[in-house]
């Protein structure tokens, strides 16, 4: 496989490429270390292109502290979009093409149908306007890009929902859980898997594309589902988002049509429950 270069490798979208390349058994992902690959050192980043003249460079390196943004938003947009301007202008530079990760969280989430790569994006918080800023900048460097808006991901790795569900699910006896907003749910090893497609194929469909697990839910639904696959026993209480106040708001709908990724680069998607059902298997 040619070489691809990972960036934000320790974190946990980056840590699920590492996963899935192994079990396939893929060579030619380079993961080099947070020193080496900080996308905020041009010089650094021009240091590894030269040395490795990748044929990928996929970038799972984000500020993604939603809340602590609104207090950082000068830090959340010097790594969400000026870390990318960085990368793209090399990938240009170097005909490398570039799969940017973005979110769900561009879009205002006003709506009641499923969100498709051309409905308008306004962002409602410091993290989506910086990740929004970060998909913008990619074109004026380089036309060969893949960028992937994705949702509620999670994985055995790093610190997510599932793995906090469980923690506190041991914990307490009762939690109190947000219904009214709804999105899909994401494991992250699929994800990875649909990266390591676009690479491996070497395809050429370059643009924007939405990639989540199938399916609605619910957070509440989300934790009832950890819960009774988890065989957790504990009791879950359905609460509106106005009794959870948080620094950042978070859309309300944010489910997103996946037809474009299906049809262009031929992924199938698993239901996320089924995927659930994988990773709280893993976890054991």
């Amino acid at each position: 496989m040619q070489t691809t270069l990972v960036f934000g490798a320790s974190g946990q979208l980056g840590q699920c490429l590492a996963h899935v390349a192994k079990e396939k058994k893929l060579t030619g992902l380079v993961f080099p270390p947070e020193a080496q690959a900080n996308i905020l050192n041009p010089t650094g980043l021009r240091e590894l292109f030269a040395q490795h003249r990748p044929a990928y460079a996929v970038n799972c390196a984000a500020y993604t502290a939603v809340d602590k943004a609104e207090d950082e938003p000068d830090l959340a947009q010097r790594v969400n979009c000026e870390g990318v301007a960085n990368l793209a202008r090399l990938c240009g530079e170097f005909g490398t093409t570039l799969v940017q990760i973005s979110t769900d969280f561009v879009f205002a989430g006003t709506g009641n149908q499923p969100l498709v790569e051309t409905d308008e994006a306004a962002p409602i918080s410091v993290y989506g306007r910086t990740k929004l800023a970060g998909e913008q900048v990619i074109p004026p460097h380089t036309s060969q890009y893949f960028i992937l808006r994705t949702s509620w991901l999670y994985s055995e790795y790093a610190n997510n929902f599932v793995k906090t569900m469980l923690k506190l699910g041991r914990e307490r006896d009762e939690l109190k859980i947000i219904w009214d907003q709804l999105g899909t749910p994401t494991y992250a090893i699929d994800l990875a898997g649909c990266i390591l497609h676009i690479v491996e194929s070497q395809s050429t469909a370059y643009g924007i594309y939405h990639y989540s697990n199938e399916g609605v839910a619910s957070w509440y639904d989300f934790a009832t589902a950890i819960f009774e696959l988890g065989r957790t026993p504990v009791k879950t209480l359905p609460i509106r988002t106005a009794e959870y106040p948080t620094k950042a708001t978070r859309p309300a709908f944010s489910v997103m049509d996946k037809s474009k990724v299906k049809q262009a680069l031929g992924v199938a998607i698993p239901h996320w429950r089924a995927s659930l059902e994988v990773c709280l298997g893993r976890l054991g």
